[in-house]
């Protein structure tokens, strides 16, 4: 699936975090490239500030995005999509309709399974020119010993949406390697339970 979107509908999901990290964890075996259609440009700007060559390209969206993806398609295996915080964008709704992944970065939090609904029906809709999209929950920034964390699987069952096995924990190297202009993947020992379950996620999805 050549074309994954990280969705969402509200910020601080963790969406350019896990978009930027996921694009470098596929990069390891295969030619990734990052479009970045959030107006917020968070993935360009980590770029920008990378001391690490070995990390994607990041591009920034055209008004034609349909014919920029073609392209990037073309010449990559992966094109990793930083969607805006708001699945009624424009942006966000153009590249559903051209996308094989909607993967969607879902907190513990009541506002983030609320905001999740209308991501359902967001991906319903795009389904109407883009059958074979398929659309996974992701649960970020689990915290696995409180009872939120705990019952929100249970909670996304609610949702016509499946949800990944594998759940992003709360780690303090996310935001670390961030300030630093790096992804997880090069921060050592430090960062390995990260890569790991980075690793897991990449897995499954590419399995789909």
């Amino acid at each position: 699936m050549p074309v994954i979107a990280l969705v969402g509908n509200k910020g601080g999901a963790g969406k350019t975090t896990l978009t930027v990290n996921l694009a470098v964890g596929l990069m390891q075996s295969s030619r990734v490239v990052i479009l970045d259609t959030d107006p917020q440009g968070s993935s360009a700007q980590w770029r920008a500030i990378a001391e690490d060559d070995a990390i994607p390209n990041v591009v920034a969206a055209t008004e034609n995005l349909a014919e920029q993806v073609k392209a990037l398609t073309a010449e990559n295996d992966y094109v990793v999509v930083d969607c805006p915080p708001y699945v009624q964008a424009s942006q966000t709704l153009s590249i559903l309709r051209v996308s094989d992944l909607a993967l969607i970065p879902v907190q513990p939090s009541p506002f983030d399974l609320w905001a999740s609904i209308h991501i359902e029906e967001a991906v319903t809709e795009a389904r109407q020119q883009n059958p074979a999209l398929k659309a996974v929950l992701v649960i970020n920034q689990l915290e696995p010993r409180t009872t939120l964390s705990q019952l929100m699987r249970e909670a996304l069952v609610e949702i016509e949406v499946p949800v990944a096995e594998t759940a992003i924990r709360r780690r303090a190297i996310y935001r670390a390697s961030a300030l630093e202009g790096r992804s997880v993947y090069a921060m050592g020992k430090r960062g390995k339970d990260a890569a790991n379950e980075l690793d897991d996620l990449i897995q499954e999805i590419t399995r789909l």
